[in-house]
């Protein structure tokens, strides 16, 4: 009798076992995302609430992440590509077509925002997560005089105190801003424009960086840098913020979408389809929003907002996106291979 209930045990045990390993298999979630765009205890939430492991991979740039998926380094379920290149992956064919019954908190996203998606103008790879608008952020402790204009990249009093991000389009977008050019201009004689403007405003940074940046310009290493808010002031103690200040030029800058899609060779479609629909809950999407202190692009987060934002919608009207250029890409490609020689 004894030996039989140890066998028995053991076989409960080992099946136990078998369906737990087989369970944990198949309900791991891989994204790979920007660095420090999600909080910790929203992907803790999904974890608990669907039984899964999510394992979060981080990219600096577009281009990195564009990079490592078309060249096979995949293994992720889910990505956040900005506008243009969600047009770029569904030209490879990178990406899943998306059901959108399976996201049914799709309604709450603002037609606004909705838009503004001329990339993917009837969401059938792309479902937005955050908008919102690149800039200057500066550090008051150390300048306290400055003109909210892309000029201040000339000034060589500030030689070393200042970045722009290593991302192509960003800068170029802010140089032909500038000018009075479009972000998305094709025209050969304005980027080259854009480019003398980058190449004389390289003489006075300390580099192009989309890494360390927030991180410098809070301890007062930069003075100045050209980024994303969200990354910078969530660094800064509450007592502090009144030091830093977050803007667009008055030329204008970079309007962009940062979307959710499902790689098309993602092994766990399913539990993507939870994660998007996940953090389009309006109180979900209110938590994202008061950690990157920007405006959330669902419509009843307000509701469950805590933090003031940064800015809103409303205040990026001299915002242009970033959009898909097509193979006029390669016009900005060689004369951003000439900057950052």
């Amino acid at each position: 009798m004894k030996k039989f209930l140890l066998f028995a045990f053991v076989i409960v045990v080992f099946s136990v076992f078998f369906l737990l390993s087989s369970c944990n298999k198949s309900s791991v979630l891989r994204i790979y995302n920007w660095a420090d765009y999600i909080p910790e205890e929203v992907i803790q939430q999904f974890e608990k609430e669907y039984n899964c492991k999510v394992i979060y991979d981080t990219y600096a740039s577009n281009e990195e992440m564009f990079a490592k998926i078309k060249s096979g380094g995949t293994g992720y379920d889910i990505v956040f590509p900005s506008g243009d290149h969600v047009k770029m992956m569904i030209n490879e064919g990178l990406l899943e077509k998306l059901d959108l019954s399976k996201i049914p908190n799709f309604k709450n996203i603002d037609p606004i925002v909705l838009s503004k998606t001329t990339y993917d103008p009837n969401h059938e790879y792309s479902v937005p997560y955050m908008m919102g608008a690149t800039g200057l952020i500066v550090n008051k402790k150390y300048l306290k005089d400055y003109e909210k204009s892309w000029s201040i990249y000339e000034r060589a009093d500030l030689k070393g105190k200042m970045t722009l991000l290593d991302d192509m389009r960003e800068v170029f977008g802010a140089a032909l801003k500038y000018l009075g050019y479009s972000v998305n201009t094709t025209n050969p004689d304005e980027i080259e424009q854009a480019k003398q403007v980058i190449l004389k405003w390289k003489e006075n940074i300390v580099k192009f960086d989309a890494t360390t940046y927030a991180q410098g310009v809070v301890n007062g290493e930069f003075w100045v840098v050209h980024g994303y808010p969200e990354n910078v002031f969530q660094l800064i103690p509450e007592e502090d913020l009144e030091n830093f200040e977050f803007f667009v030029p008055k030329e204008g800058g970079t309007l962009w979408i940062d979307n959710m899609v499902i790689l098309k060779d993602a092994k766990n479609k399913d539990l993507a389809y939870k994660f998007i629909n996940f953090i389009l809950r309006p109180e979900i999407a209110a938590q994202i929003s008061d950690y990157l202190m920007i405006p959330s692009p669902i419509t009843d987060a307000q509701k469950y907002k805590k933090v003031e934002p940064l800015y809103t919608l409303d205040e990026l009207g001299n915002c242009e996106i970033i959009d898909y250029i097509g193979e006029h890409i390669d016009l900005y490609n060689k004369a951003w291979e000439e900057i950052i020689k």
